[in-house]
């Protein structure tokens, strides 16, 4: 009576046994594709393009195997070649036509070539920047950085943010525009003696406004002397004193402007060592006279100078006849003359007219810091 049960067992396990394997079907071999390159061109094309770039050349998946940039008559601009960069080294001309060529090489093997042509702008006009710096030079700690551009300056931000200036230790400074064709740069208390400055005006190719583009680029490299040497003229007690790093070296008897008018009045306010000679003709027409004085130092842009007037000693010390000028004796003269250089300060007090931009060139000091900051043309 148990062989239907044991029957049914059986089926029942050869119902749920599993069936045999099917073959499986063949898997596709993977393929280890390599990447082409992909080139990077700037600019490819176009009109107007700044002469002074950037111009460069970029590659992915690859390596530049060679990059040239040439002008219409076939010279090449000069650039650096990596593996996956070129950059021109060199600006380009203004109104001119480039041309690129050469090729980059895949990871795949295959070659892709780098092509384009563009054309730079052509400017209305150039205008050209000079500096009051010259290079390894070494100025007082009181001397301003000053731009002079060739023609006005209308879009004075583009330029101002085209200029920098690197010192070898910390100095908070500032541009500010004078006028429309002076850009002075100074710092907000004098120089730190021994700062080592480097002026970079990269205006070639920027834009000035109304056509004008910078037509060259400038860099000046100066240093601050090692010493601070400072001169006190004091128009009221009539004596001219020298300072140097803070140490009271002379107290002359000096002789300033008589006053009686204000061509006659010797500025107040911080003047800058402008320049200075052994012997100079001394020549007003207003004032009528023509005469030679020795060790004579200019201190403003509006006939102010320190020098020798032998025929005032009588005076020196006690009353002003001058004509605006400092005298001091020929032997006094003669020492500031030999301590002084470009950029040290004379700090003038006593008189009812201020340094102001009539006098010209620096009166950059006869602005106080919030004055000075809110002539610069780049804000915050």
């Amino acid at each position: 009576m148990i062989r239907p049960l044991i029957l049914a067992v059986l089926l029942g396990l050869t119902a749920c046994s599993a069936a045999p394997d099917a073959p499986s079907a063949p898997t596709a071999p993977v393929v280890d594709e390599k990447p082409k390159a992909a080139l990077t061109v700037t600019p490819a094309s176009g009109e107007g393009i700044s002469p002074a770039g950037p111009f460069e050349v970029g590659v992915t998946g690859g390596a530049l195997t060679a990059v040239a940039l040439t002008n219409a008559e076939g010279k090449a601009v000069k650039g650096e070649l990596t593996a996956d960069r070129w950059v021109a080294t060199e600006d380009l001309g203004y109104d001119k036509v480039y041309t690129w060529s050469g090729s980059a090489k895949g990871q795949d093997g295959a070659e892709v070539p780098v092509s384009g042509s563009f054309r730079t702008l052509k400017p209305q006009r150039l205008t050209n920047v000079s500096a009051n710096v010259g290079d390894h030079e070494t100025y007082g700690i009181a001397m301003p950085i000053k731009m002079t551009f060739s023609a006005p300056v209308q879009d004075k931000a583009s330029v101002q943010k085209a200029m920098t200036v690197t010192t070898s230790v910390p100095t908070e400074g500032a541009w500010a525009w004078l006028s429309d064709t002076e850009a002075h740069w100074r710092p907000r208390e004098y120089w730190k003696p021994n700062t080592e400055v480097s002026v970079d005006v990269n205006v070639y190719g920027v834009p000035f406004g109304g056509g004008a583009y910078g037509s060259n680029d400038l860099h000046v490299q100066f240093k601050i002397a090692d010493r601070a040497l400072v001169a006190k003229a004091n128009t009221k007690t009539h004596r001219f004193e020298i300072y140097r790093d803070g140490v009271l070296l002379h107290d002359f008897p000096a002789s300033y402007g008589k006053a009686d008018e204000a061509m006659s009045t010797t500025r107040s306010g911080t003047h800058v060592v402008m320049a200075k000679w052994a012997k100079r003709p001394m020549v007003s027409q207003y004032f009528g006279y023509n005469v030679e004085v020795m060790w004579a130092v200019q201190i403003s842009g509006n006939g102010e100078f320190v020098h020798e007037n032998n025929k005032t000693i009588p005076k020196q010390g006690k009353e002003n006849v001058s004509h605006g000028c400092a005298n001091l004796s020929e032997a006094r003269a003669k020492i500031f003359y030999d301590l002084t250089i470009a950029g040290d300060p004379v700090e003038v007090v006593g008189t009812a007219i201020t340094l102001g931009p009539e006098d010209r060139d620096y009166w950059d000091w006869a602005l106080d810091w919030a004055a000075w900051t809110a002539k610069s043309a780049v804000k915050g």
